[in-house]
């Protein structure tokens, strides 16, 4: 049976990258030796770090125009720090749209100020705060352009003078945005990108090296930068999978071609949400995302007929986070339309058993 993995993370990844990952497990470059037991020193791995920092910024858009890409260790946790240790003089913005910005803040605040300038706490996360207004003087500004946990993403992102981070862990290279307007973008690999164990930052060079305090060197960007992100011993199998995962969205045409397909992807399911009265959406509609679709069942007596037709069908994947229950549809860049029809064909015979 065919599994469809709707799983929030570690993602789908596309089945020729994880073949290639797995031949080079066992033989890398016909070298007679595993990736995983080369030299990261090594001409060969050198040469992948290389096109995997190139490939970024190429499906960014953002070659030639002052940003270094780096592949580091810790995930986007480590990175709530980092940022913070990196940019935070003086006063810091967070817009506080769910579990990540949460956690985000809570380690800025050891650094200095932060002003939650908006937030949608009030309703358990289900919107993206709007009409707010971002203070003058600040050091940054940061932002969660997607929220797994609540199905929620930014369709237009806030204007201001300070630098914009955003953290884009669960959509990064999902939908054609102007990059150019943020000037630091991490992002966890196990989303959209690759196995867990290796982010990916994305840096405008020049909003570095404007705080006042010593920063350590591992976690310093303008070390990593030196050091072509190879400070230290990288996490050798993320990068590798990684860039061939990069290799793949190129080779599709890049993110406008997987944007058409992540549309129809959520307008599928999305429109089975909405005529089925089986079920109902969490988010708000104007603010849903395209890789996160939140829903519940209006009937919680179906609940176990409900899952027990997703595991007939190899549905796997898709129960929602404890703090929204119901169910999620990730609907990462290497899920199939096919998979989410297979779900939608599995919520109308909900409907008709109804």
């Amino acid at each position: 049976m065919k599994i469809h993995n709707f799983s929030a993370g570690p993602c789908i990844l596309p089945k020729e990258v994880l073949l290639k990952a797995s031949e080079a497990v066992m033989d890398f470059n016909g070298s007679g030796l595993s990736l995983i037991e080369i030299s990261h020193r090594s001409k060969d791995f050198v040469a992948v770090m290389e096109n995997a920092r190139s490939l970024a910024l190429e499906l960014l858009d953002l070659t030639d125009k002052g940003y270094q890409a780096l592949f580091l260790h810790g995930g986007a946790s480590l990175e709530f720090l980092m940022v913070a240790y990196n940019l935070l003089e003086n006063k810091a913005g967070y817009l506080n749209t769910g579990t990540w910005s949460d956690k985000a803040i809570k380690e800025a605040k050891l650094f200095g100020d932060v002003v939650e300038v908006g937030s949608s706490k009030d309703e358990n996360f289900k919107y993206i705060p709007k009409g707010y207004s971002v203070p003058d003087g600040l050091d940054y500004l940061h932002i969660t352009s997607n929220n797994t946990i609540f199905g929620t993403q930014f369709k237009k992102f806030p204007k201001t003078d300070a630098p914009l981070v955003c953290d884009m862990s669960s959509d990064i290279f999902s939908r054609s945005l102007d990059f150019s307007q943020f000037d630091l973008i991490y992002a966890g690999a196990q989303k959209n990108m690759g196995p867990a164990g290796v982010t990916l930052v994305v840096v405008k060079e020049d909003i570095l090296g404007k705080v006042s305090r010593k920063i350590p060197s591992m976690l310093d960007y303008k070390v990593h930068i030196s050091k072509d992100s190879m400070f230290n011993t990288p996490p050798v199998f993320p990068v590798y999978t990684s860039m061939l995962t990069l290799e793949w969205l190129k080779n599709l045409g890049g993110i406008a071609a997987i944007e058409e397909i992540n549309e129809k992807k959520a307008r599928l399911l999305y429109s089975e949400i909405d005529l089925n009265p089986v079920f109902e959406g969490y988010a708000n509609i104007e603010d849903r995302s395209l890789m996160n679709a939140t829903f519940n069942l209006t009937d919680e007596s179906l609940k176990t007929t409900f899952e027990n037709m997703l595991k007939e069908a190899g549905i796997n994947g898709l129960n929602g986070h404890r703090s929204v229950g119901g169910y999620r549809a990730s609907m990462y860049n290497a899920l199939s339309l096919e998979s989410v029809g297979v779900l939608v064909d599995v919520m109308s015979e909900m409907e008709r058993k109804g």
